[in-house]
């Protein structure tokens, strides 16, 4: 058995196909231990840590850093029995690859192949026929070689009629004396080919051809940076400003200055890849198959702002993260039960109500939007969402959220109003039929007990999929989830 094993890129579930890898966390030479990270990979997914299937030696690493990697295929070898002493050497009795000389076309068309075994004769059905074709029932196929046509004669070149008999005058005949024709000159037509040199074309897109006749610039002095020599728009570009000339240095300098200002020098290009291009992906077809409707809620959250100033100031709960999110995603888990369309799935001929809420909750991280989710959240007590939604926060900021994490979602909160934006129309996140926007807590005039006082106010927006839910159904869904931040004590009261 060989010491030496190649440890492939596994699948990290979710239908994944490949993951960039990030960081390695070894190098040639180290000695490592059974299940130690060895390379951080990104996928669509999230950043893992992939550990080691085996202990032993690193021998080799196939891939850098940055490089993006099909599942299978081979990232690392490590040799297993590094204590058995050195490896074996590779042979070096083959003459290298690079003294061979190179066979001619004809020594390669002369070479016989034998027939393997197993291989059907020559002539028979399914076996090789005369002229490379392939022998089927009736005669033996189309040929396989290029069809050769006829050569045309080339025809004799006709000599003009020489005007001996009579003398043109302004395309009259006036008499039998031979006179000169009048010469037309013919249309200028544009050939390639005097755009030539060194006997090439010169390779170059219609709008680099026109920016260089703008600019004044010949092709022909140009050598291209672009693929197979082509010219680009920037080599045009700076032959342009360094070749102005003495009677015109204003109008070239200007007309090469406003050209250089929307050129490529001043974009940049950012590869798709990973989570952003999995967002992209889910947002594109989440828009584009399930209809949207979103709807507005402006609340009064003031109760609500104390409570959570009262929650904070008890003993049980000092060392606990207590945000406004808390109160928002609780609403949201006493009104799915109240309404429960909200929290179901459309699959084609049938509509799956969740009798769980996995309650996704939309992060913004470095590499992108991910939309972790806390399993199971209706079960959880106030404490314990308020423990699982700060360890969901914390992890996505990490970057180490698992893929399992992700997956799953049965209903969507986006906290928009953490960048200072008051609402949203949040695009569902595939398979939920609800997503809820919460704005920023603002101080704003507002009419209480019949006077107009500064209040907290918050906006919600909801967005739902309207082969599901209804206006009926989700406006009853979003007021009850305003009910609760305007009176949290008396919705738990009444509900519970």
């Amino acid at each position: 058995m060989s010491r030496i094993k190649e440890f492939n890129l596994p699948d990290l579930g979710e239908g994944l196909t490949e993951g960039e890898i990030l960081t390695w966390l070894v190098k040639v030479g180290d000695t490592i231990e059974l299940n130690q990270p060895i390379v951080e990979v990104e996928t669509a997914k999230a950043a893992v840590e992939i550990p080691a299937k085996w202990a032993g030696q690193v021998q080799a690493i196939f891939h850098p850093e940055g490089t993006t990697v099909e599942v299978g295929s081979p990232i690392i070898a490590i040799d297993t029995d590094p204590g058995a002493g050195p490896l074996e050497a590779p042979s070096t009795t083959a003459t290298p690859t690079g003294d061979l000389p190179t066979p001619s076309a004809a020594s390669l068309a002369a070479v016989e192949v034998a027939p393997a075994e197993g291989m059907v004769e020559p002539g028979l059905i399914g076996g090789p026929a005369p002229g490379g074709r392939t022998a089927v029932l009736v005669g033996y196929g189309p040929r396989t070689t290029t069809a050769k046509r006829r050569p045309r004669k080339a025809l004799p070149p006709t000599p003009a009629p020489a005007l001996t008999s009579a003398a043109v005058d302004h395309g009259v005949v006036v008499g039998d004396k031979p006179a000169a024709i009048p010469m037309i000159p013919a249309p200028q037509v544009h050939d390639r080919r005097d755009e030539v040199s060194g006997g090439g074309l010169v390779l170059a897109k219609p709008p680099v051809r026109k920016l260089a006749k703008d600019l004044g610039v010949d092709l022909r002095a140009l050598t291209g940076s672009g693929p197979l020599g082509s010219i680009t728009r920037e080599d045009v570009q700076q032959a342009a400003s360094g070749a102005t000339t003495a009677a015109e240095p204003v109008a070239v300098t200007s007309v090469a200055t406003s050209a250089a200002s929307f050129g490529a020098d001043r974009e940049q290009r950012i590869p798709v890849k990973g989570v952003r291009k999995l967002t992209a992906e889910n947002m594109s077809r989440s828009a584009f198959t399930a209809p949207h409707v979103t709807e507005f809620l402006t609340v009064d959250v003031t109760r609500a702002m104390k409570a959570l100033d009262r929650l904070r100031g008890r003993r049980e709960w000092r060392d606990v993260r207590v945000s406004p999110l808390l109160l928002v995603a609780k609403a949201v888990l006493l009104a799915v039960p109240r309404h429960p369309m909200v929290n179901s799935t459309w699959a084609g001929d049938e509509i799956v109500v969740k009798e769980y809420v996995n309650l996704g909750i939309a992060a913004a991280t470095e590499r992108g939007l991910i939309v972790p989710n806390v399993k199971d959240a209706g079960r959880l007590s106030l404490r314990e969402l308020a423990d699982a939604l700060n360890e969901l926060v914390q992890t996505a900021k990490s970057g180490r959220t698992s893929p399992a994490a992700m997956s799953g979602g049965t209903l969507t909160i986006t906290n928009v109003g953490v960048f200072g934006v008051d609402t949203g129309t949040p695009i569902l996140p595939p398979g939920e039929s609800a997503i809820l926007a919460f704005g920023a807590v603002r101080e704003m005039p507002w009419v209480h007990k019949g006077k107009v006082k500064a209040r907290q106010v918050t906006t919600l927006g909801l967005s739902f999929d309207h082969r599901i839910i209804d206006g009926e159904l989700g406006s009853k869904f979003l007021r009850d989830v305003g009910d609760f931040l305007t009176d949290p004590e008396a919705a738990l009261l009444a509900w519970t």
